[in-house]
This record gives C-alpha cells, structure tokens and sequence, in this order.
C-alpha cells in the first residue's frame, strides 16, 4: 500500500460508540439527521493512493471500506453561538474512506461531499480542504419510506440516489458496522499538510433499512471502482447532534 503510515506499526484506538477524547474547545456544532449509511468493500490499495498523507487505511478483518451516506444536516453553529438561519440547513451526500493516522486514531476521508447550499460549500473548500461540491439534493421521507436524491450542478451527471424502507424495530449494529459508524475524526488535506478534526456525539441509534433501489455512480466520480455487488450493510439512524473541536496538524 501507499499510503503514510503502515499497518500494525502503531497503537489503534478502541472501536467505542463514544469518543474517546473530549473536546477541550468547540469549533462549530451542527444535528445530522434521517442518515442512511451504505457500505461496500473496497480494495486497500486503491484506497491508500486517495488518501491524504500520513494515514493510511483503517481495516477491519483485512479488508477497507467505501460508505455512501445520506443525510440532513439542520442547526450549523460555530463556536457556542445560535444557530445560522437558512444557511444552516441542507441536504447532504458524501462519498468517505476509513483511515488511520500514526497516532493510532481513527478516521474518515472524504472524498466527496454533495450539497445543495453554495455558500457551505465555498466556505468548506476554502477553509478546511474538504472536497464540497455544489447539487441539487431533494429529500422526502413519508411513513416508513425515506429517499434522497442528488445530482451535482457543475454538469457532470455524477450523483446519488436512494429509495428505502425503514424498519420500527431498533436495530443494533454489528461488529463491522460500529467500525464504520464509531468515528471520531476526520482526516483531510489544507495547503499541502494533514490534519485531523476531532468530533463528538452521543451513541447512535439504528433502524435496518430495506433498499428500494439506489444509484451510486458518486463513488465512481471519487476516484473508486463503481461497486459491482449490493452493499454490505444498509442502516438508517434519526440523528444526532455533532460538536467538532478545532483542527489538529499532522504534517
């Protein structure tokens, strides 16, 4: 693999449904609401060259993992302060990696992230690296069906869609599936040096989801090979809200 740091050649941190490291200050606060979580296996080494320097790729059971993620993101706040009107509230897709860093803390990388607000998208692309991207995402969730769809505006025709049914019945989550929901970090990329944003929420809670149909030709776009099989796992959580703290350098 390619990527920073090898495997096994440090400490990891414990998969926990809480994070293991409190937030000594916070930097902004937002709710992620009504997700739905799909996940396939991805092939490590591919993985490892789209990852930022300094990490290398999280395994579970030697094997990695591509997540397409829908949700609404609802009360974007910084710092302490009330929440942004209108601008605080969207619909979001994102493509994400799982990673590591030598530190042995766990992440995610993303390698896209759809939203139908500009100004969120200016602001994240120039203040934290992240890859945003400007679409149209409608959201609509009647009963027990929810579905997303989205298309970026920059004409490409890459997007995403789900159509689900959710289950009544809480659902607890596998061993893998708390390896891909339990983090407690990002890792990205800002004027050439890595770094890492920590967050923090409470534990989630999880409904199965049954797929009507999806459409997940945004992972190709990120620079995957486009899935071949069902995902692996498909969940639906109601939401939780997300505090982050302040970014930590890495290189």
């Amino acid at each position: 693999m390619t990527g920073g740091t090898s495997q096994g050649s440090e400490h990891v941190e414990d998969v926990t449904p809480l994070s293991p490291r409190p937030l000594t200050r916070v930097l902004f606060r937002q709710w992620w609401r009504e997700l739905v979580f799909l996940h396939w296996a991805a092939d490590p080494d591919e993985v490892a060259r789209l990852l930022p320097p300094g990490t290398s790729p999280d395994l579970h059971l030697g094997r990695t993992y591509v997540g397409l993620v829908f949700f609404r993101m609802d009360h974007l706040a910084l710092g302490r302060g009330p929440a942004l009107p209108y601008l605080g509230s969207f619909g979001e897709v994102n493509v994400r990696l799982y990673s590591r860093d030598a530190l042995g803390r766990r992440g995610v990388v993303f390698r896209s992230l759809d939203c139908d607000r500009l100004l969120p998208v200016l602001t994240a692309r120039t203040a934290f690296g992240l890859p945003y991207r400007w679409a149209r995402i409608r959201t609509r969730r009647t009963g027990a069906g929810i579905s997303y769809d989205s298309v970026r505006r920059d004409g490409s025709g890459a997007g995403a869609r789900v159509r689900a049914e959710v289950s009544p019945e809480p659902y607890e989550a596998n061993a893998l599936e708390e390896f891909l929901t339990c983090r407690w970090g990002l890792h990205a990329q800002l004027r050439g040096r890595t770094y890492y944003l920590p967050n923090t929420h409470p534990r989630w809670t999880f409904s199965r989801c049954e797929l009507t149909s999806y459409d997940e030709t945004a992972i190709a776009a990120a620079g995957l090979r486009a899935p071949r099989e069902d995902p692996v796992s498909v969940l639906h959580a109601p939401g939780v809200p997300v505090r982050f703290g302040p970014p930590q350098r890495l290189s």
